[in-house]
């Protein structure tokens, strides 16, 4: 029972870091410039598709895939973000009229892979995923491995850029005191699209983990809105620590029940658990 208990930590904890991956970007975009991006996990579904492809056809590796891809789904989110912008917030009109674009950009995402790819399961097959290292009576699969190395590595750099840099200075403080930025010779709508680039661009990275942890289907995002959410708030808002502390908690939450009353209990148990924490901390557990 112990070592069951044991396996079921490490995973939580490797699934956890995976889950911080995807829900990067989203915190970036809700977080630091106040964007409610609904559409997130639909990129990171074209992330893991792209990755799929290059892999199918090139035999490139689909992590690798993700960081080449990284600069294109950095000009795709800046223009979105531009459409965005200009269509709602230049307006002040970027409340619910802006989470509806953000859903139609879902529904057009996976509709679009869809009609690409059809609704059957896409997986690569690559030999070292199947790769098993033993600690004592604990087994860790490097399929989970891997992107829980990958997205820590994500993670420090982005915190380092964000807290040694003007431009990761100037991006957490947008949402903030835009008027400020611009008294800095600083434009916030620059700052806002380069920020929002940059949250698509994690989501390049995040699909490419995603088709190496499991096979994906086009309609998977859907699954994964209510979970990013919960870790981003959990978290709390504009904290990429935060974020990464939330997301470990619920995979290892998700992963324990699972193991021991079975895997429909894990979304109850915790999104429970998220109640429970915005009652006690409504700015979620390092949020400013």
């Amino acid at each position: 029972m112990l070592d069951l208990l044991a396996n079921a930590i490490v995973t939580g904890l490797l699934l956890g870091g995976f889950y911080a991956a995807v829900t990067i970007g989203l915190s970036i975009a809700f977080g630091f410039l106040d964007i409610v991006n609904i559409a997130h996990p639909g990129f990171v579904l074209l992330g893991a598709f792209a990755a799929w492809v290059l892999n199918a056809e090139w035999g490139i590796d689909p992590i690798l895939a993700g960081l080449i891809l990284t600069p294109l789904f950095f000009a795709g989110g800046a223009a979105i973000f531009r459409v965005y912008h200009v269509s709602f917030e230049r307006r002040g009109a970027a409340g619910l009229r802006g989470l509806a674009f953000f859903f139609g950009v879902l529904f057009l995402t996976e509709v679009a892979l869809i009609l690409l790819f059809g609704a059957d399961y896409r997986a690569v097959n690559l030999p070292y995923l199947e790769t098993m290292i033993g600690l004592g009576p604990v087994a860790v699969p490097l399929r989970l491995l891997l992107p829980f190395a990958v997205s820590l590595v994500m993670f420090a750099a982005l915190q380092l850029a964000f807290d040694r840099t003007f431009l990761g200075r100037a991006i957490k403080a947008v949402a903030q005191d835009p008027v400020a930025l611009r008294l800095m010779a600083a434009d916030p709508v620059r700052i806002k699209e380069i920020a929002f680039g940059i949250g698509i661009a994690t989501a390049s990275v995040a699909g490419a983990l995603l088709v190496t942890i499991a096979p994906v289907d086009p309609s998977m995002g859907r699954d994964y809105i209510g979970r990013v959410f919960a870790i981003a708030v959990l978290g709390g808002l504009g904290s990429l620590t935060g974020t990464l502390l939330a997301a470990i908690a619920l995979g290892v939450a998700e992963s324990v029940t699972s193991t021991l009353y079975g895997p429909s209990w894990s979304p109850a148990v915790a999104f429970g658990a998220l109640l429970i924490a915005l009652v006690l901390r409504p700015s979620g557990l390092l949020g400013r």
